[in-house]
């Protein structure tokens, strides 16, 4: 049964008053590059579901930030100053620490797998790894930082087939005991998508891709986890492996 609103009493007349169903979630952004971080403000402040509550250009300006406005999720470069390395990812670890209810999404120019694994590697709840050409995609967007804030996580595909090509060329790779299906479900996995969505794009049941992943676990000697961003760790950190 749907909870009935509060009743608010006004003189000579009642009325039923219901509190707001959609609630912005609070942005917190960190980007050195001026065009860029202009464009993206821009179409932040042109959301109504986001609500940007500061702009930052360095990793100091950043922590600030989130400490003064204890934001739902930051929108992060992974590069920035002082040094142009890895500030974003440094970011994202602090916060497991001192914000852990902090959504992250990491943004980055280029495919770089390795950066997506560290982004994981302590945990994969609240946190996205997006190439910088899904900015243009406002839903994407969007989609990443509503996920994050609810505890999820996103992994650019991009990213995900890299690993995947990686992985499967290593002479000894496990990846190749798999079925060209089980790959294909594998990659669907590793980008965080549910049974019901693997199905959907891969043309398949439900009951066929609980079979493929249950054989792809056992395979890879993973153990089989029901929460999607313990899955996409999972298959992320074993895709990454040396």
């Amino acid at each position: 049964m749907v909870p009935t609103p509060p009743l608010k009493v006004i003189p000579g007349l009642q009325v039923w008053v219901a509190y707001p169903m959609h609630v912005p979630i609070r942005v917190v952004m960190a980007e050195d590059n001026y065009l860029v971080r202009e464009g993206v403000r821009q179409l932040i402040e042109s959301l109504p579901e986001l609500e940007l509550v500061a702009v930052c250009e360095d990793m100091d300006g950043l922590l600030k930030a989130v400490e003064d406005h204890n934001p739902e999720v930051i929108l992060t470069d992974i590069r920035m100053p002082p040094t142009g390395t890895d500030e974003g990812l440094q970011v994202a670890e602090k916060l497991r620490v001192s914000h852990p209810s902090t959504g992250v999404v990491v943004l980055s120019q280029y495919v770089e797998s390795e950066y997506a694994l560290a982004l994981l590697e302590n945990g994969a709840a609240g946190r996205a790894y997006l190439l910088k050409e899904r900015v243009s995609d406002v839903q994407q967007l969007v989609d990443a930082i509503k996920e994050v804030a609810g505890g999820g996580s996103v992994i650019d595909p991009k990213v995900i087939e890299a690993l995947v090509a990686a992985r499967t060329d290593a002479h000894d790779s496990p990846l190749a005991s798999l079925t060209p299906r089980e790959k294909e479900v594998l990659e669907q996995l590793a980008q965080g998508k549910n049974n019901a969505a693997i199905a959907a794009a891969l043309f398949l049941t439900e009951r066929a891709v609980e079979k493929h992943i249950n054989s792809i676990f056992s395979k890879l000697q993973l153990s089989e986890e029901r929460e999607i961003h313990r899955r996409v760790k999972a298959a992320l950190l074993y895709l990454g492996k040396a």
